[in-house]
């Protein structure tokens, strides 16, 4: 049976059917928001407050830290509510606002990582020149593409999803409102959405991992051409954290909006996308906190700052 008009809400099973799981990924999934919260938070501090941060690399991270706490808010809080209790139920209104944010948000991630695969083949490849072409005004410039190419994105996909023929059991097999969950649910023919995400996954996805594998080529063969050894580590130092988190936040996302049609890639593709929504925010800070130098020395700096303030005004006094 199609429910043509717009339902009243929807019930998102999640892994309702393995209530023993849900207990665990409660506490999981609490821990690692809390943890997602600080970490992100301390980052956009640290570039902010560090005069030694302010350089385009940080203001790029504290852009991807700021998208990290707004994509895991925009669902979380609602996957704990579902995991701890017996209200699965999300309203039609909200699954639409977490679809358009989610999609909105996820699409100007992707962007905004390839617009820092930009700036570390610059900073490698173009070392003498890199203030001269990443000015500050280009900084904003490409930050702002990237968050206005992720509204038009989530503007183009989310009314056509909204507006399938869902089945009147109104039963979303994912823990949050995704485009290929909702297509699942269409009762009716979903070809134009199904291509649709498909156009859309190759723009959002497969032309901005292209760049970002082109710029990576550039840096390696330019890499190669160094013979000092300390310039080696240098390089990969500077690229290293970038391309473990391009690694893990594309292959999620793959696995979620490229999966084939059939039940075990469904079923397999809500871990992957409880990953994306939750472990991505999570490992990005820790990613750039523990193999980054720079944001080492700003940690053990900014606890000094008001102990080395206090000592010079008594040595003047």
């Amino acid at each position: 049976m199609v429910n043509h008009s717009f339902p009243v809400d929807f019930l998102l099973l999640g892994f309702s059917e393995h209530p023993g799981l849900e207990r665990i990924l409660f506490m999981v999934v609490s821990i690692s928001y809390l943890l997602t919260l600080v970490g992100n938070t301390l980052i956009i501090l640290l570039s902010m407050l560090d005069p030694r941060l302010h350089s385009p690399m940080y203001f790029f991270l504290s852009n991807l830290s700021f998208l990290d706490l707004c994509f895991t808010t925009s669902c979380v809080p609602q996957m704990l509510i579902h995991l701890w209790g017996p209200r699965k139920t999300i309203s039609f209104l909200g699954c639409s606002v977490q679809l358009f944010i989610f999609l909105f948000l996820g699409t100007t991630e992707y962007v905004l990582l390839t617009v820092m695969a930009f700036d570390r083949y610059v900073a490698v490849c173009q070392p003498l020149h890199y203030a001269t072409i990443i000015h500050p005004r280009l900084c904003w410039q490409l930050a702002a593409m990237a968050w206005v190419i992720g509204l038009v994105e989530s503007v183009v996909q989310t009314p056509p999803t909204l507006r399938l023929p869902f089945c009147r059991h109104q039963r979303v097999d994912d823990f949050v409102c995704e485009v290929p969950a909702l297509i699942h649910l269409s009762c009716g023919d979903t070809t134009y959405s199904e291509i649709q995400m498909a156009v859309a996954s190759v723009f959002i996805l497969v032309v901005p991992l292209s760049l970002i594998l082109v710029s990576y080529g550039a840096i390696a063969r330019a890499v190669l051409r160094i013979n000092s050894v300390v310039a080696w580590r240098k390089a990969l130092g500077t690229c290293s954290s970038h391309l473990i988190v391009v690694t893990l936040f594309y292959s999620s996302g793959i696995a979620v909006y490229l999966q084939p049609k059939n039940p075990y890639a469904q079923k397999r593709g809500k871990f992957f996308g409880l990953f994306y929504a939750v472990g991505t925010p999570l490992l990005n800070p820790l990613i750039y906190t523990l193999r980054n130098k720079e944001v080492k020395s700003a940690l053990r700096r900014l606890p000094g700052k008001d102990v080395d303030s206090r000592e010079s005004q008594g040595n003047a006094a």
